[in-house]
């Protein structure tokens, strides 16, 4: 039977919110036994609603728990400690010593009066990787201010390159810095763990809102460094290729993204103007970003004129990348989508798997996020 690749793996979460938790959901998808350590109120998240699901607790009370916090804390167990009582933090300390990953993301040195930070707890578990999430990290000019997805957003460059460029700067739809610091965490973790099985130590791993935010400008921030020229918001239009942006039809719009010649030679047959790629000022990919602002206008009064759906289905038959703009509902219930299987139910919980499949391994997504306390400080293994 096939196993989960982390299978065997134990992690205590000590962390709140989406960034630290989503490296434990993730984890937790991966195979991994994954303990979230909440204060007696629970998680901020548990709050964060509408929409609120309600669920049967083990002592047969029921519990409103928000939507939100099940998207981060699928597959876990949570125990509760009241870091003022003592028995509690001893329980914790000692749940730790057999862990192998320790997430946190409390201010800088909010853990040391409590004896959970790494010098601490590497003392009695030197192999633990220790993972903390901080706004701007363990060091710096700001190191001890706290830092939330959005604020990141306005300081990362992130929102003054997203939005209409006549208007005013725009967030990602989701908390993406978060999501983004989550993901980088998962591989810092595994980095890890993986020279831990080299050098049989543990380490601390540092990772911050703004580095992950600043890192993942990606292509923006070369232009920058490379060219000298600071990158503005263009919209739905794409800096450094032309046509690759939202397009209208006589009923909506839609995207078009060609990524290279031979994709606008076949654009422009399929809107029967196959003599556009022969003329110089179009030819090549730098020369239509040099004049976007000519070769547009002509692509939308040709796109206008017909149907969003026939339009799609006419650049899909001639192998031009189009396609529709979804909102949410209309994501989820896209047919690829539906055949990914990226929809998942545990115990009638709707959600969202990793985006990860395997050829020998699975994932383990049968368990919903836990009602709050509903796990015990022994777990297999320790």
């Amino acid at each position: 039977m096939a196993e989960a690749p982390l299978k065997g793996l134990r992690v205590v979460e000590l962390a709140r919110i989406l960034a630290g938790p989503w490296i434990g959901q993730t984890l937790a998808d991966l195979g991994a036994e994954v303990i979230k350590v909440e204060a007696p109120e629970g998680d901020d998240t548990r709050r964060w609603g509408p929409p609120f699901i309600e669920r049967p607790r083990r002592d047969g009370t029921t519990e409103t728990v928000a939507a939100y916090f099940h998207a981060a804390n699928r597959g876990k167990r949570s125990v509760i400690c009241d870091f003022n009582d003592q028995d509690d933090l001893g329980r914790l300390r000692v749940l730790i010593e057999s862990a192998d990953v320790v997430i946190e993301n409390f201010k800088l040195g909010g853990l040391r009066k409590f004896g959970l930070d790494y010098d601490s707890l590497a003392a009695r578990n030197p192999g633990v990787v220790y993972a903390s999430i901080t706004g701007f990290g363990q060091d710096g000019p700001r190191a001890a201010q706290p830092g939330y997805d959005f604020l990141i957003q306005g300081m990362s460059g992130i929102m003054d390159l997203t939005g209409d460029p006549n208007g005013e700067p725009q967030k990602v739809g989701v908390a993406w810095i978060d999501i983004f610091t989550g993901l980088y965490g998962v591989i810092a973790v595994q980095a890890a763990l993986a020279e831990r099985a080299r050098s049989g130590q543990g380490q601390h791993l540092d990772l911050s809102l703004l580095d992950c935010g600043v890192a993942v400008l990606a292509n923006q921030a070369t232009n920058y460094l490379l060219g000298g020229q600071v990158p503005h918001r263009l919209g739905n239009a794409h800096p450094n290729i032309v046509p690759y942006q939202l397009f209208p039809a006589s009923d909506g719009h839609l995207v078009i993204a060609c990524g290279n010649d031979r994709q606008f030679a076949a654009l422009c047959r399929a809107l029967e103007r196959p003599d556009l790629p022969a003329d110089p000022a179009y030819a090549t990919n730098p020369a239509r970003v040099a004049h976007r602002d000519r070769l547009i206008p002509i692509l939308s009064g040709l796109t206008r004129h017909h149907a969003r759906g026939a339009l799609i289905a006419m650049l899909e038959a001639a192998g031009v990348p189009a396609g529709p703009v979804n909102d949410v509902a209309e994501a989820l219930t896209e047919p690829q989508v539906q055949a990914r299987g990226l929809r998942i139910a545990p115990e009638g919980i709707p959600g969202l798997r990793s985006p990860m499949r395997f050829s020998r391994n699975v994932l383990t997504t049968q368990r919903a996020a836990p009602a709050l306390g509903d796990g015990e400080w022994r777990f297999s293994g320790g």
